[in-house]
């Protein structure tokens, strides 16, 4: 019975009268809960699609993040190498223009050694005779030898000058040793063939005899030892 009154009291929305205030407000409310349930319904569907939306969001933004990382780390690799290219590059222009000449100048130390062999062949009471046509030959020897020497500098080829210096290896060939007790161990006394370099480089080391039975050197001072005699450095001197 209650439900037959309740039905009898809510009649279906098709049997409403629009006439009947009572019809028209229950119409009204049913009109309004639908508005709601559809509202209800599109604003869940909505934030579903914008958490759907963000989390796409963030994937992009976390795979642009990590293709960013890559592209830098490529891009500072390239700087690298290009730094590196660029000294090298600079180091390589660098020797090119400094030890080109090398090859020319070590022949050219060649025909300087045989200028000075040919000067100390000359008997020396040929030049104190007087001859002065064996003179002016002499001074045109010595002065093309000069000008040979002027020309070499202004390329950076230097004379070694390792008299009375302590023996170095990297700079002087030993070719015998000079008994001398009062002078230290491993000096440089004689000179057979001069030595030179050409920038930093050596050309061509120095032929020297070092001292032999003198004191050591200080302690905590390295003794360079000049090593095995080399035959064809003493042949060439």
């Amino acid at each position: 019975m209650a439900d037959e009154k309740k039905n009898h009291d809510t009649p279906d929305l098709d049997q409403r009268d629009l006439k009947n205030p009572r019809d028209r407000d229950a119409l009204k409310r049913a009109a309004d809960d639908f508005l709601k349930s559809r509202k209800a319904e599109e604003y869940a569907s909505a934030q579903e699609d914008e958490v759907e939306a963000n989390a796409q969001n963030w994937a992009e933004l976390d795979r642009l993040r990590a293709e960013n990382g890559d592209l830098k780390d490529q891009l500072l690799r390239v700087v690298a190498d290009m730094e590196n290219l660029r000294k090298r590059t600079a180091r390589d222009v660098h020797d090119a223009r400094a030890y080109s000449v090398a090859n020319f100048a070590r022949d050219m130390l060649s025909v300087s050694d045989n200028l000075k062999r040919a000067l100390e062949a000359i008997p020396a009471e040929a030049l104190t005779n007087g001859d002065t046509g064996l003179k002016s030959l002499v001074d045109g020897v010595e002065m093309t030898e000069r000008a040979m020497m002027v020309a070499m500098e202004r390329h950076g080829v230097k004379k070694i000058e390792p008299q009375g210096q302590k023996f170095d290896p990297n700079f002087h060939q030993a070719m015998f040793e000079i008994p001398n007790a009062d002078v230290p161990h491993n000096t440089v006394l004689q000179v057979a063939q001069a030595g030179f370099v050409i920038g930093d480089r050596m050309l061509r080391p120095a032929l020297v005899g070092v001292s032999k039975g003198g004191p050591k050197q200080a302690a905590g001072e390295s003794q360079p030892e000049p090593g095995p005699i080399n035959p064809q450095a003493e042949k060439d001197a």
